[in-house]
């Protein structure tokens, strides 16, 4: 009888708090995913901060910033371009020589150790080695191969538009409000003497691999989060301490092919998770940082795959264009 009454007395005993139960759909898998429409999923993304209609903006990182340098431009936005293609090259090719993809020609920087070292150079402080392959003949930056297909004829030519470029990229980051990093990959190979980070494998569009002279380097969490602090803090002195803000995302573009000793499921998960934590932690860190969720937009599960592909890379026009009209709705196309 005692046992029973202590039951009775513990079933009138008002509930506990729960602390889910007001909070909104965006907070629960079933209504914020499961049963969501794709395509216009509320609360995925609230800015942290305003981008001023004047502001000069500037586009930078992996394959998938393309995507976004291109919405931007299209929708009002000042984004610069200090590196513009010359009058007699017809438009068709200037993506295949490096123009008109970001605000500098570049090419593609995968990695927050690449973007850091490109901003020592540009300062003066830092002076990268072994950046001259070649191929048939021709002659490559290494930094940026892929601007030129066919190769530049002599290794001085490469050493001055390599000049050319550094300092039209100081003037960037100069002049830039916003910076639009897209964060795209852990693995990058490095030259082992300098430390020399590339955005390609010697070998693979220019060059020659020699093991003795390269070497793979897969980063980690904190390295990344201090290579991001250091280029941060290099850009307010560039800028004599100019304010800035910076809005970054991850590439949800998977990796071609990994060097690191595990399936490529496996390098792809840690790549994509590691980086999204590094931009998760910077956001939280300072002020003038904001995510902007371009990866979960395009890798949500309600969506079967069907944001790439046959080749499940490469996103799809309507995938990039789902992701932008989530952007836009915080941060509205420019009249």
């Amino acid at each position: 009888m005692i046992e029973l009454g202590f039951v009775s007395r513990m079933s009138e005993a008002p509930s506990m708090a729960n602390p889910y139960k007001n909070l909104p759909p965006s907070s629960f898998w079933k209504t914020g995913v499961a049963s969501e429409n794709p395509y216009n999923i509320e609360g995925i993304y609230k800015k942290k901060f305003s981008i001023a209609s004047n502001a000069k903006v500037a586009t930078a990182g992996s394959c998938f910033a393309q995507h976004i340098s291109h919405a931007l431009k299209n929708n009002g936005y000042q984004v610069l371009d200090v590196e513009p293609p010359p009058p007699n090259l017809p438009q068709e090719l200037h993506h295949k020589h490096g123009y008109s993809l970001y605000s500098a020609r570049y090419g593609n920087i995968y990695t927050v150790r690449q973007l850091l070292q490109l901003a020592q150079e540009a300062a003066g402080e830092w002076q990268a080695q072994n950046i001259i392959w070649g191929k048939n003949g021709r002659f490559y930056d290494a930094l940026r191969p892929s601007i030129n297909p066919e190769g530049f004829d002599s290794e001085s030519k490469v050493v001055q538009l390599r000049s050319q470029h550094v300092k039209s990229v100081y003037s960037l980051f100069q002049d830039l409000d916003v910076l639009v990093f897209t964060l795209g990959l852990t693995e990058a190979w490095t030259h082992k003497f300098s430390g020399t980070v590339y955005p390609t494998a010697p070998g693979t569009i220019a060059g020659t691999f020699d093991q003795a002279n390269f070497q793979l380097h897969n980063s980690q969490f904190p390295e990344i989060v201090k290579d991001f602090e250091k280029f941060h803090e290099l850009l307010l002195r560039i800028r004599d301490g100019r304010p800035f803000q910076v809005l970054l995302t991850v590439s949800p573009v998977p990796l071609t092919a990994t060097a690191a000793p595990s399936h490529i499921l496996v390098s792809n998960t840690y790549s994509k998770s590691t980086l999204r934590a590094v931009a998760g932690h910077l956001q939280a860190q300072y002020p003038n940082i904001d995510y902007f969720p371009s990866f979960e937009i395009v890798t949500n599960p309600r969506l079967h795959s069907t944001s790439f592909e046959e080749n499940l890379r490469s996103v799809r026009g309507e995938a990039v264009e789902n992701v932008m009209r989530h952007f836009f709705k915080e941060h509205p196309p420019i009249a």
